[in-house]
């Protein structure tokens, strides 16, 4: 942990943390084999997060890799198998649209972090992050969805789609400022937070959450318009 950063930044972003997953935990229909998965890669992360394991910058490749590239093996994997697939259309989209309100309290430990000097002001919506954006706009989103009107789902599309760009907008800056051989940005104040636990839960489960919930509604939203549309 960050010896100087006060106590409750690392306190609100644990709840965050819990609240991603128990959200996401409910979206699946409470599968015991999902909330496995992720608590037991939380703990692995924890333990190397506290071993100080990700700190040693100057490797390569970057032991930073090692945060990202399971989950996004993982997501593939769900995507493209035939397992995968009947998990996808079993989610409940209602839950996977309010999810995304956990986007609201990362913004204010990110800007926090920021006053802290532990990430650069280009991962607070003060720079090039608007994120906040998409986690306000969750619920509004949500709402749509109940309306059980027929431009609701176009929109839970359109939205879906251009927080999709705004998630990896971020991705992109937090990962290219961060202490790594391939740093391209923030070289005055790196993006320090994620090299330590538990703001290491951001890149390891919180992103990839948020990430997996974009594409299985964008999915689920593609396949209904398919099924809905007149057939000639």
């Amino acid at each position: 942990m960050i010896a100087e950063l006060p106590m409750y930044i690392n306190f609100i972003f644990g709840i965050t943390t819990l609240l991603t997953v128990f959200l996401f935990y409910k979206a699946a229909h409470h599968s015991k084999l999902v909330l496995g998965i992720i608590v037991a890669w939380l703990i692995l992360q924890t333990g190397l997060g506290f071993s100080s394991f990700y700190q040693a910058t100057d490797n390569m490749p970057p032991r930073f890799v090692l945060l990202i590239l399971p989950p996004l093996l993982l997501i593939t994997w769900v995507f493209l198998s035939a397992k995968g697939k009947v998990f996808i259309t079993q989610l409940d989209l209602n839950l996977l649209t309010y999810l995304h309100i956990v986007r609201v309290p990362v913004e204010l430990v990110l800007f926090a972090l920021f006053l802290h000097h532990h990430v650069p002001q280009l991962m607070t919506f003060e720079g090039r992050n608007l994120d906040i954006l998409a986690g306000s706009t969750a619920p509004i989103m949500a709402y749509f969805l109940n309306s059980k009107q027929a431009m609701s789902k176009n929109i839970l599309l359109l939205w879906n789609i251009l927080s999709l760009g705004l998630l990896l907008n971020i991705v992109v800056n937090a990962v290219l400022s961060a202490p790594t051989p391939f740093q391209q940005f923030g070289f005055s104040q790196p993006n320090l937070a994620i090299l330590y636990f538990p703001f290491i839960w951001l890149p390891c489960c919180i992103v990839p959450i948020v990430l997996f919930s974009h594409l299985a509604a964008i999915k689920k939203l593609l396949s209904e318009q398919t099924m809905a549309a007149p057939k000639t």
